[in-house]
């Protein structure tokens, strides 16, 4: 009978911080695993309350072959009115299964570990879509939550070259806490500014909780400047036609309403995605330089369970993990 283990929160902070560097060679590890068939990642299933619209929980379940074989399920709520109250917006747990008998072995906090390899996710995709490159002229961020923050940490992390950054979000207290951050990470100098300015930047950067587009013509995007559409519902669909598409899984980007599940809708057609990160990666997908190009990544929950599972075995080689003596009621079919 496997032990049960629980890895607390402050434990998983300190191993991914210890172990930034890291994440987004792992996440595109992960990717190229996913590329390759070697994952099971069906749909989310999202729990919705018809008095509070705004929020959801959502289950991601998913298996990873391998020889980091593991499967298991994040649980993670989204309820924006959180904010209000300076708590975060998502909380979560993520259980991992033994691949052999399917006992649960382990349970993490996972709202840390979803908001890194989120962040790990876009950087990857910066830099891919960027040419390979870590510059950049400039940087907007649009929404100043905890996603954006762990994305101006691993942009620093990865040694991004960036001039300046404008933070943009309707909270002014949101935006000079980020605009304060991103220089405190040493990324670049920052300053609060408008939506359309944050627009104009080489790089943007969209981390809200909009439910609906917002960005609509006229306003558009220039050729070659980054997009990462990492809260997927800001942009309409008619500025992702004249754009390079990418995401993590076409089919899974393809639902509840996205802005890529908008331009399916308006089209009838997916003709517009030019494909996944991990094509690119690869070297299966090219790029039109003279459009502007898009990140959209849903959000696999494989990721997740591969840097818990990566978690949870540091935890116990370093006896950091917290034993759950009898958790298991019967561990005997006979006694």
């Amino acid at each position: 009978m496997s032990d049960f283990h629980v890895i607390p929160g402050a434990v998983i902070k300190d191993i991914l911080d210890g172990q930034s560097h890291t994440m987004v060679a792992r996440v595109e590890q992960v990717y190229l695993q996913h590329h390759d068939g070697q994952t099971l990642n069906p749909d989310s299933y999202f729990l919705r309350f018809p008095q509070q619209p705004a929020n959801r929980i959502i289950a991601l379940p998913a298996s990873l072959e391998g020889d980091d074989a593991v499967a298991g399920i994040k649980w993670i709520s989204s309820f924006p009115g959180n904010v209000a109250q300076q708590k975060p917006r998502a909380s979560a747990v993520v259980i991992l299964n033994d691949r052999e008998t399917g006992y649960p072995y382990a349970c993490l906090e996972g709202a840390q570990i979803s908001a890194v390899r989120t962040a790990a996710s876009a950087v990857s995709g910066a830099y891919w879509l960027n040419g390979r490159s870590h510059k950049a002229a400039s940087v907007g961020f649009i929404g100043a939550g905890v996603i954006a923050r762990n994305i101006a940490r691993m942009l620093a992390v990865e040694n991004w070259e960036i001039g300046h950054a404008v933070v943009h979000d309707f909270d002014d207290a949101s935006a000079k806490a980020l605009t304060a951050y991103v220089e405190q990470v040493d990324l670049c100098t920052a300053r609060g500014g408008s939506l359309e300015e944050a627009l104009a930047a080489d790089l943007v950067i969209f981390a809200t909780t909009a439910g609906e587009p917002y960005v609509k013509p006229p306003m558009g995007f220039r050729a070659g400047q980054v997009v990462l559409n990492i809260s997927l519902r800001d942009i309409a669909p008619q500025l992702l036609l004249a754009a390079n598409n990418l995401c993590d899984d076409v089919e899974h980007c393809m639902k509840a309403n996205t802005s890529p599940h908008l331009a399916e809708q308006l089209t009838g057609n997916r003709d517009f995605m030019n494909g996944t990160l991990a094509g690119l990666i690869r070297g299966e997908v090219a790029l039109d330089l003279g459009k502007a190009s898009i990140f959209s990544p849903f959000g696999l929950g494989v990721l997740d369970l591969a840097l818990s599972k990566f978690i949870v075995d540091t935890a116990l080689a370093e006896s950091r993990a917290v034993a759950i003596d009898s958790f298991f009621g019967e561990t005997l079919r006979w006694n």
